[in-house]
């Protein structure tokens, strides 16, 4: 039984990894900072089958620890500070945990388990707004990062590149361009789509503020994604890979998906630029060219964009179905109360009236 290390596990992509994973009957272990609150809801239902290591990337002692005593075949590093809007405000933060994190890791592993095969996770954030000429982006596309998170991935990336050809190390960097699901979080754009049209749909939202529409991406399904980053560790060599589905659309039309999804059909009315979600520097055009994917690994995406965009619609309508329902019944509670109200207040004023003519009398 092969045994994999996945750091990052109780994020979207490390909870489909390990699902992955156990169906491919290896031993799972994931590392989890410790929180004052829960961040498990994403691996809840994997309990017992994966197995749960206390460790941070901005402890080398933690990780060399975890290493050593798993000596794992396999590691996939997922972990990172992933907002981009939040490496704006958090640099220092953002660089410790998603570049040199990624440094700590693999020193632990080379001088704990050299033979292991190493995934890093990398981005399309990298390219910035470098292209090829047709508009798309490769393996041979220059970088040029445009964001605290893109500059750390950036650090990751030739570090990854770096032990590989220092060490002879098996070590590969998935490229991946933008993979959403209903596990992607409420601050990434795409989930706050969905999440906002599903509570416009049951009533509990009026409007949808978000930023650049006009921003065109290359998005594909995270569970789809999971599975080149394995294929990644069965080559026979190391090698960095674009991953992508090589199509791209803008936020608009995916906010048109999504109230299509929805079956609210005028959009336009509910959604209102926000000067507040605008970055300082934005990339407005990620293509990928998964050609080399394609061809050396055998992978192709499944999940198209629409089917996708419902899937995440449909999910965040079912988790606020029960929350809709709720406030509707605290309305019409609160509907009857007053009019309870204004029965009894009606009803003194007419007992006030009565006293006064006797009074008279």
């Amino acid at each position: 039984m092969k045994k994999a290390l996945i750091t990052g596990i109780t994020g979207q992509d490390g909870s489909y990894l390990a699902e992955f994973l156990l169906e491919k009957g290896y031993q799972v272990y994931g590392i989890v900072r410790r929180n004052s609150t829960s961040n498990m809801e994403r691996v809840e239902h994997l309990a017992g089958k994966v197995k749960f290591l206390d460790g941070d990337m901005t402890d080398e002692t933690s990780l060399s620890r975890i290493v050593k005593e798993v000596q794992p075949d396999e590691v996939y590093n997922l972990a990172a500070q992933s907002f981009v809007a939040v490496s704006w405000q958090e640099p220092i933060h953002t660089g410790d945990v998603t570049g040199i994190g990624v440094a700590r890791l693999l020193e632990a592993l080379r001088q704990n388990a050299p033979s292991a095969r190493f995934y890093q996770a990398s981005t399309s954030e990298l390219f910035g707004s470098s292209a090829n000429p047709d508009g798309t982006q490769t393996e041979t596309t220059p970088f040029k990062p445009r964001s605290p998170y893109a500059i750390a991935k950036l650090y990751a990336y030739w570090t990854t590149v770096n032990y590989r050809e220092s060490y002879g190390m098996f070590c590969c960097n998935g490229i991946l361009f933008n993979h959403e699901s209903p596990r992607r979080g409420l601050e990434f754009v795409t989930r706050k789509i969905t999440d906002g049209v599903a509570r416009i749909k049951l009533g509990l939202a009026d409007e949808l503020l978000l930023g650049n529409l006009d921003a065109r991406r290359d998005w594909g399904y995270a569970g789809d994604y999971v599975e080149a980053m394995w294929l990644m560790l069965q080559q026979e060599r190391p090698d960095d890979y674009i991953i992508a589905t090589g199509e791209t659309h803008t936020i608009r039309e995916f906010v048109e998906l999504a109230f299509k999804a929805a079956g609210i059909p005028d959009w336009q009315q509910y959604v209102k630029q926000d000067q507040r979600f605008m970055r300082p520097a934005d990339v407005q055009h990620l293509h990928g060219g998964p050609e080399k994917a394609r061809t050396k690994l055998g992978w192709t995406p499944k999940v198209k964009l629409p089917e996708l965009v419902k899937m995440m619609v449909d999910s965040d309508l079912k988790r606020l179905q029960g929350q809709g329902e709720r406030q509707r019944s605290v309305e019409r509670l609160i509907a009857a109360l007053q009019q309870r109200v204004e029965h009894l207040e009606r009803k003194q004023r007419l007992g006030q009236r009565e006293r006064l003519d006797l009074t008279s009398l």
